[in-house]
Order: structure tokens, then sequence, then C-alpha cells
């Protein structure tokens, strides 16, 4: 059932039309139905039936919308209310007592088979394999937090934050933007929630570590008022353990709006402190207020996912302009390939493609992990038709000497090979169930096990061609993946 059929949810075909009339028949048939003839005339919405009908229509079409952008799971207490409204709805609708009267009884039908696609889709979503995907990496992370930062801190001990934090954090946001979302609203909007707190958490903790690495704070014996700013710092801590803990989901007791109205009253009696006039002390409490706003800015994700501005990336500016450029580099692929199958390598828009590298370093992420990746993909597909043109010159330009050893004349055997897969890896446009890719697959391994039983004999500068060589190989398959995982923003 489609999506924006559920979220109107037309139950009887047409949206009410203000209790005149339903309309059954086609207009023919309407046609031939006279005004004052009470035996034509369909079902008006006085008769008990019809008008119970129109009233669960009206509670569907409240509930419709909330059903088709939920993205929470089946234990979250807003899946169960929605499921019990909606079963509760459909038990309405089987009350309904038709007098076995056709028209009445294909009203109702329609009614329980909306009904029944809410409860489907609602189903479906907090149920999908990207759902659990999701769940299951936003777990791993708080696990991860859980050990690393909240626990400890609330054993009264310091948190563990390092770079294999950081490195490991950075890994799962990665594995969220590849999660498949199949354009579901629901399971948009789960990815982009999980990402944005998560994103959160990295930057309070990419903030701690810097705080570990300041001079500070000043010593009590400056000023007075050092001696209290030192004490909102330690407060200020343990709000950032407590933030993070909000963030992932760890923190039973405390709430967004309790930690804000805490650290709010740092800041006032912050703002409050007699600095006297000390420049040193006033950008210490300077820096102690902006160490605040840092975490109070992430204390608003509860609304996060519902502007569809934010989720809906193909409506995102720099997204958009990451497309005009692959389309661009889309086309200089068909313009380099085109002119290579007839041996011309005249054309090199080298520095256009470099160019093009330039602008795609310009677009501004917003430390949007989806805009991130998306942006990195393109610059692979550029690098990609950089690293062609530089081989096939280098295999042109190749005057190999008589004295040149078997095993680097082997290597460069093996790279001609792989210049023309990768002519056909860049001109491929299909699945990874098709059969040609397979192909593509196997002829790749087969020219890296090549390159593994070349034997250097010593030989360093072949060491170095075929390590090389090796690692082309490599970035063609990984390029011929990325271009099948069917990745989405």
């Amino acid at each position: 059932m489609a999506l924006s059929r559920l979220c109107r949810s037309p139950l009887f075909g047409k949206p009410f039309d203000g209790g005149k009339r339903m309309d059954h028949g086609g207009p023919q048939e309407q046609q031939q139905q006279h005004p004052t003839d009470p035996q034509q005339q369909p079902y008006h919405t006085q008769h008990p039936a019809m008008t119970r009908l129109y009233e669960v229509q009206r509670e569907v079409s409240s509930l419709g919308p909330q059903v088709c952008t939920f993205g929470g799971l089946q234990n979250d207490r807003e899946y169960k209310r929605l499921e019990r409204e909606l079963t509760r709805l459909l038990l309405e609708v089987d009350k309904v007592d038709t007098e076995g009267r056709p028209e009445l009884q294909g009203a109702r039908k329609r009614a329980a088979q909306e009904v029944e696609g809410l409860l489907r889709y609602l189903e479906e979503n907090a149920s999908h394999p990207s759902r659990r995907a999701i769940e299951d990496l936003s777990e791993r992370a708080r696990q991860l937090v859980d050990e690393r930062v909240v626990a400890p801190q609330r054993s009264g001990g310091a948190a563990e934050i390092g770079d294999e934090l950081v490195d490991a954090l950075q890994e799962t946001v990665l594995r969220l933007t590849q999660v498949k979302t199949e354009g579901r609203v629901p399971l948009r909007k789960a990815r982009y929630r999980a990402l944005t707190r998560l994103c959160a958490v990295q930057d309070v903790l990419e903030g701690r570590t810097q705080q570990q690495t300041l001079p500070l704070p000043l010593s009590g014996d400056t000023h007075e008022a050092v001696h209290r700013i030192n004490q909102i710092m330690v407060q200020v801590s343990v709000a950032r353990g407590q933030l993070v803990a909000l963030l992932m989901g760890l923190s039973g007791r405390d709430s967004c709006a309790h930690l804000s109205r805490i650290l709010t009253e740092m800041q006032v009696e912050l703002d409050a402190l007699d600095v006297s006039g000390n420049a040193a002390i006033r950008n210490y409490r300077k820096q102690v207020v902006e160490e605040i706003n840092g975490l109070l800015k992430h204390l608003d994700l509860e609304g996060e996912g519902d502007d569809t501005r934010r989720y809906d990336l193909a409506q995102n500016n720099s997204i958009r302009e990451i497309e005009a450029v692959r389309a661009h580099v889309s086309h200089l692929r068909e313009g380099v390939l085109r002119h290579c199958a007839v041996g011309d390598l005249g054309f090199r828009p080298k520095a256009e493609l470099q160019s093009l590298l330039t602008h795609l370093d310009q677009v501004d992420t917003a430390k949007n992990p989806c805009i991130r990746e998306a942006r990195r993909r393109a610059v692979v597909e550029v690098q990609a038709i950089i690293t062609f043109l530089d081989l096939r010159e280098a295999l042109a330009r190749r005057q190999p000497g008589p004295a040149e050893p078997p095993s680097h004349r082997a290597v460069w055997l093996v790279l001609g090979s792989l210049s023309d897969l990768q002519a056909q890896v860049l001109g491929f446009d299909g699945k990874r169930a098709d059969k040609s890719y397979m192909i593509l697959e196997e002829l790749l391994t087969k020219q890296l096990l090549a390159l593994d039983a070349v034997d250097p004999q010593g030989n360093e500068t072949t060491k170095v061609a075929r390590k090389q060589a090796v690692k082309f190989a490599q970035n063609i398959l990984n390029y011929l993946d990325m271009k099948t995982d069917e990745w989405e923003y």
C-alpha cells in the first residue's frame, strides 16, 4: 500500500465531503440517480453504520501520519500505543452492523483494509532488517560508551577517552551511513536519529579530549573567583558524562530538560562572578562558558529527525552540489572510455578532474556523516579515472630493455591486464547479482593471484612494483564494490 495513501487514509475511495453524501458509483451511474428519489440515493452519514465508519475514518486520518513516520522498534512505548489504537479501531469496524447491505459492507471492508494496512506498515518498519541493523549498531556504541565513559564516572573514576574509543565510534558512524533504508521514511528517520546522537557524543568526547590537554584550571591562589570557576569546571565534567549517558540512552533518571537547567544555572553563576578586570581570569571564565554552550547545543535532540529537510538529504544543498559534480564526472568518464576504446590517449581531462577534487574538498558537510560519505564516494569516482589515465599513460611510455628481469616484466603484464579490466569496471553499471559483475570480480581476483605468484628474486624495484600493482588491483575491486553496494543518503 502506498505511503501517501496510508497517510491520507481515504477509507471510502474519496475523503469526507462535508456530510452531504458518499460517491459509490461511476459518473454515468450518478447521473442516472435523481437527487429527489429516496430509492436511488446512497446512504447518508445519518445512518448509524456510516456515522460510525466516518468516526473511524477521522481517527485513522489522525493516526496515519504518526504510523508513517514512526521509526522505533516493536518494544517501544509509542509502537505499543499505535498498535493498541489501531487494533481497537479494527475491532470497532468489525462491530459495525451493515444490515447485509452491499454499500455498507463495501465501506466497512475498505475501512478494515485501511486499518490493517497501517498495522502492517507499522510492523514491517519496526521489524525491518535495516531497523534491526540500526539498533544493533546503536547498542554496540552504547555498550562501548557505557564501559569507557559512563560507568567509570558513576563509580567516581575517570573516563577512558582515547584514540581507540574515538576510532571505534567513527567506525560505527560509517557503518550506520551504509544501512539501506529503501527510501522508507521511518527507516531514514531512525538512521538519522542514531547518527545524530552518535555524532553528538563524538563532539562531546572530542571536546573532553581537548580539555584534558589545557593548562587549566588556574590556581585558586590567583583570585577568589578562580576557586569557584574551578568548582564549576568539575560540575561541567560531571554534566558532560550525564549528557553522553542521555544521548546514548544510558540514563534512566536524568532528562535533557533537567540537565539544561543545571548548565544554565552554571552560566548565570559564572556571569555574576566578579573577575575585577583580570584578563586571565576573564578568559578562563569565557572558556568555561563556551564549554557549557558546547554541551547545551546537544540538548535539543528530542525532535531531531522530524524535520524532512534534515533526514531527506536529497533536498540538502551540499548533496545537490555533490550530485552535480558526479554528473560532470560521469560525462568525463564516458569521454575517457570512448577515446581509450579507439586508442586515442590525447583526451586527458586531468586538470578538470583535479579541479573537481578541489571543488569536492570545499563542499560543506556540516559534520553530517551521510554527506561526508557521499563526498568521499564522489572523490573515489574522480580518483578512479585519474589513476586509470595515469596507468594508461605509463603503459604507453613503457620501453622495456633487454636486461629487464622476467619478474618485473610479469608485473607489467598484470598491470596491462588490470588497465583493461579497470576500463570495464569504470563502464560497469549493474548489480552484484549480475553475471558481468561476477566475471569482473573473478578476473580481478585472478590478477591478484598472478601477482602473488611473481617471485621478485630479491629485486627491490620488482618488490615495489608488485606491491603497487597489488594495491592498484585491490582499489579496483573496492571501487567495483562501491559502485554496486546500493548505498543511499
